[in-house]
């Protein structure tokens, strides 16, 4: 019975692992008003990095209106604190506006941070109200002026830039905690108050965030809810859906939906809230967000575990739910592939604990309040998977830097896969719902379709939400691409799964939603942004397919 390597004892590396940081807000905008570089990874400013699915060209929609000294002096009494607008004056325009003027600066707005693309925008707004987004929206309703909302602009579906030339909304201004109760755990905070920080706050007061991801230290609480986002924590605390408690939501119209109840039960009618998540700013601005926040727990246990099998992943899944239950809150998967290719990258301060590599690796932790319960349990599945022959070996750890050490691992698969593009190369991503048994059929799939033309294919994911993360790094040409899409999205289809099961429709993949949603979805959809934003104002050429012109 191969016990050994899976004795519950805490984790000893073989030598020290400070392991390369990830650079905490690395991609946050300072609030001040200096002139910002666009964030790049480390030492890759040479080149384009990524794609995940070039849309063709869009077509500007005529009905929208040119940004003129009109409409500037309107936000200006809108918005009186200079900070709050920044503006980039074409040359013919007067010089002693009162506005800030620096392209530098807007450059960090405008382009998205996998460097894809980059927009024109020449205003961005920065409010810090509700009532002030309400007045620009209904301003901007009116005037037909096309508007982009702008969160942390960490997204991966390049729907946080300007198409065009919108105005920019930023929300970075709006990053008050309004209240705390530390009894029921419910935090009302402004959009965009920073995830990192928020954690922060309710950690401080002995509670957690319910939501934790790897642009934690520059991603806003109101993106994260306007995408929907997932994250690690999901398998524990489940969607933003089921922690949502209220909403308060600036609409085109100029009117505010306000819902910022503290109460997790309330069943009066239309949950109006829960359209606007996953919504991508499309149908509302959101504003404030009322957050139930469960309490911190004080026995944390992280295990690494080597498996030479994908369907031993599926059985270890299965007897982790089964012997775990309420304490599980992450259990993450990732292949060979990526942990040969980290310790490539990073090997001289990340290291693969179990000292020799497998198929597949398992990364899974424990949460909860009583640490002799808890070990009880997390040893009882260990036994169990060690003699029924699931696992090969594992480690655990249980101090807060050893489980930092592997969290680490996982956390830099695509800051290494980013790392090893060459000039000419570039990294596909791709974030897909598939049911669990057959999710890592397509990285086989992909790898024999692949052979001899890519220099990494890599699959990781949560196995808790079915959700694969596949990226392929190859060249950057459109003959490569045409090897992946559609293929990709179709095969994934066929199986009812999501072709964006976290991050999003953007721009990126209008054209590919009926995909995943029918067209009677599709069409109450439209329904849907017709009553709430009439004259399309809100975050144009994202989310929905255009509409066929008839003849």
């Amino acid at each position: 019975k191969r016990r050994s390597s899976l004795s519950l004892h805490t984790l000893r590396f073989a030598r020290t692992l400070d392991c390369f940081p990830i650079p905490q807000g690395a991609w946050s905008r300072q609030s001040h008003l200096q002139s910002t570089r666009i964030p790049r990874f480390p030492s890759l400013s040479g080149h384009r990095l990524y794609s995940i699915y070039t849309p063709p060209h869009e077509e500007h929609h005529s009905q929208f209106t040119t940004l003129n000294s009109t409409h500037l002096s309107k936000f200006q009494s809108i918005l009186p604190e200079t900070t709050q607008i920044l503006y980039s004056p074409t040359a013919s325009e007067a010089a002693d506006m009162k506005v800030n003027q620096s392209d530098d600066l807007l450059d960090s707005y405008n382009v998205d941070w996998m460097h894809q693309v980059k927009g024109e925008s020449r205003l961005v707004l920065r409010p810090k109200s509700t009532e002030q987004v309400a007045q620009i929206l209904k301003y901007c309703s009116e005037q037909k002026l096309a508007l982009t909302i702008q969160g942390g602009n960490t997204g991966l579906v390049q729907a946080s830039v300007p198409v065009f030339d919108e105005i920019i909304i930023s929300m970075q201004l709006m990053n008050q905690i309004q209240s705390f109760d530390d009894l029921s755990g419910a935090l009302v905070c402004q959009a965009g108050c920073i995830l990192q920080n928020l954690n922060d706050y309710v950690s401080q007061r002995g509670f957690t965030f319910p939501l934790d991801l790897g642009a934690k230290g520059s991603c806003q609480i109101g993106g994260n809810l306007a995408t929907n986002a997932g994250g690690v924590r999901y398998a524990r605390y489940g969607s933003l859906h089921a922690n949502l408690l209220g909403l308060e939501v600036a609409l085109a119209d100029g009117s505010v939906l306000s819902d910022l109840k503290t109460v997790p039960k309330d069943n009066t009618g239309f949950h109006l809230n829960h359209l606007f998540l996953g919504s991508e700013g499309s149908l509302g601005v959101i504003t404030k967000a009322s957050i139930k926040c469960p309490p911190a727990s004080n026995s944390i246990s992280v295990a690494l575990l080597g498996l030479e099998k994908f369907e031993q992943v599926a059985q270890a899944y299965k007897l982790a739910r089964e012997s775990l239950g309420e304490i599980l809150s992450a259990f993450e998967f990732f292949d060979e592939h990526s942990m040969k290719l980290v310790e490539q990258i990073y090997g001289s301060n990340i290291r693969n604990p179990l000292d020799q590599n497998y198929k597949f690796f398992l990364l899974i932790e424990t949460r909860g309040s009583n640490s002799e319960h808890d070990e009880a349990k997390l040893s009882d599945f260990l036994e169990r998977a060690t003699e029924r022959g699931i696992v090969d070996n594992g480690t655990l750890a249980t101090s807060p830097r050893e489980i930092q050490s592997i969290w680490r691992i996982r956390e830099h698969i695509t800051l290494a896969l980013g790392e090893s593009c060459k000039p000419g190369e570039k990294m596909y991503k791709y974030d897909l719902g598939i049911p669990l048994p057959q999710i890592y059929e397509l990285v086989d799939i992909m790898k024999e379709k692949l052979k001899g033309t890519t220099s990494e294919i890599v699959g990781y994911g949560h196995c808790g939400d079915s959700n694969l993360h596949l990226n392929i790094v190859g060249p950057d040409s459109d003959e490569f691409l045409s090897l992946i899409e559609p293929f990709v999205y179709e095969w994934v289809s066929e199986r009812n799964g999501s072709i964006s099961a976290e991050h999003g429709i953007g721009r990126v993949k209008p054209k590919l939603l009926h995909l995943s949603k029918s067209a009677n979805s599709i069409h109450y959809m439209r329904q849907l942004k017709q009553l709430f934003d009439p004259n399309g104002v809100l975050m144009p050429y994202r989310v929905l397919p255009p509409q066929t012109k008839e003849k």
